[in-house]
């Protein structure tokens, strides 16, 4: 005891050693060897050199997947867990084009703009790796098991947290900081003003990295974040060759000459179908306000709506709103 006080462990840890779980380290010893994981610590060379460079780098890394992935060119993409439909299709057009360039997408696994960002990369047929705020024993959320297991064939599983760690709230920020250590730059999508996504572009900031975020809607609390991390300094992005250049990343030739998959042609609308996604603008509205904008009947509206959400035009969101699908 007095030799694990001398070297300052933490009491908890300290009680551990003296009197050790022996059938919750052999179970843990069994599962990390039937998984596959491997435990990268910090004067490993496989270990991360950007993450490395963090004054609180994790002594230890707990990897499923591509080790190698970790070491490659990386961009944090975050934004909210409860995105706009053109804020998720936004996220996953640029994580694809990223993902073609050769940066690998980084993220949390978290629902909304990070499930968008790694269906994004993996769709692009590139890298990305997901950071967990649990032991690599449990997924969380539970529904992004699959995209999980995705993700491990396409990429990494990253958590400095051993198994049987829950998803308790204080282990999210210190999640966000390896999502941020580990990366080139941060790009957020949408968040609003508190959000935890401005959590990770300030741990960016903190490791000298650069922080990128893409405006919207004056009138959307989901841009609020965005733009204060503008007005606070962050580079702002309208498209995804913006932060290819501010990062000094040079773009593969057949990423830029590939044709884009082709998709099916929609129906050309007609013309009052077309007033009313104009009048739908670029952010959510409800019924109401979309028959002041058009003075079509509010029984004709809400007959379209339902044709063009069926078409994945539109999406419906809560509080009776309809925003467009890109």
């Amino acid at each position: 005891m007095r030799i694990t006080q001398g070297i300052g462990l933490a009491s908890a840890t300290q009680q551990f050693l003296a009197a050790p779980d022996e059938a919750a380290v052999d179970a843990d010893l069994a599962w990390l060897a039937a998984s596959g994981v491997r435990i990268l610590l910090s004067a490993d060379p496989d270990y991360p050199p950007l993450l490395r460079e963090l004054h609180d780098a994790p002594a230890a890394l707990y990897v499923q997947g591509s080790v190698a992935a970790l070491s490659t060119p990386q961009l944090a993409m975050v934004g909210s867990r409860n995105p706009t439909p053109a804020g998720r299709a936004t996220a996953r057009e640029f994580a694809s084009w990223f993902a073609r360039s050769g940066l690998t997408i980084t993220s949390g696994l978290a629902v909304g703009i990070d499930a968008a960002s790694h269906e994004g990369a993996l769709a692009g047929g590139g890298q990305t790796i997901a950071v967990f705020a649990t032991g690599l024993d449990r997924v969380y959320p539970a529904e992004h098991a699959g995209l999980a297991q995705r993700i491990r064939a396409q990429g990494a599983l990253v958590s400095e947290f051993p198994p049987r760690t829950p998803p308790l709230r204080g282990y999210f920020p210190r999640r966000n900081r390896l999502i941020a250590g580990l990366s080139l730059g941060t790009l957020v999508v949408e968040a609003a003003r508190h959000s935890g996504s401005l959590t990770t572009a300030r741990r960016a900031l903190d490791a000298s990295r650069e922080v990128f975020a893409i405006p919207g809607s004056i009138h959307s609390p989901l841009s609020r974040g965005c733009h204060f991390l503008i007005k606070n300094g962050a580079k702002l992005v309208e498209e995804a060759a913006d932060v290819l250049s501010e990062l000094r990343f040079s773009v593969p030739q057949e990423a830029v000459t590939a044709p884009p998959a082709e998709s099916p042609r929609p129906r050309e609308l007609d013309k009052e179908y077309e007033m009313l996604l104009d009048a739908l603008g670029f952010e959510p509205a409800t019924v109401d306000v979309l028959v002041a904008r058009t003075h079509l009947p509010g029984e004709s509206v809400a007959s379209m709506l339902l044709i063009l959400e069926l078409e994945g035009r539109v999406a419906a969101l809560p509080g009776g709103r309809y925003g467009r699908k890109s």
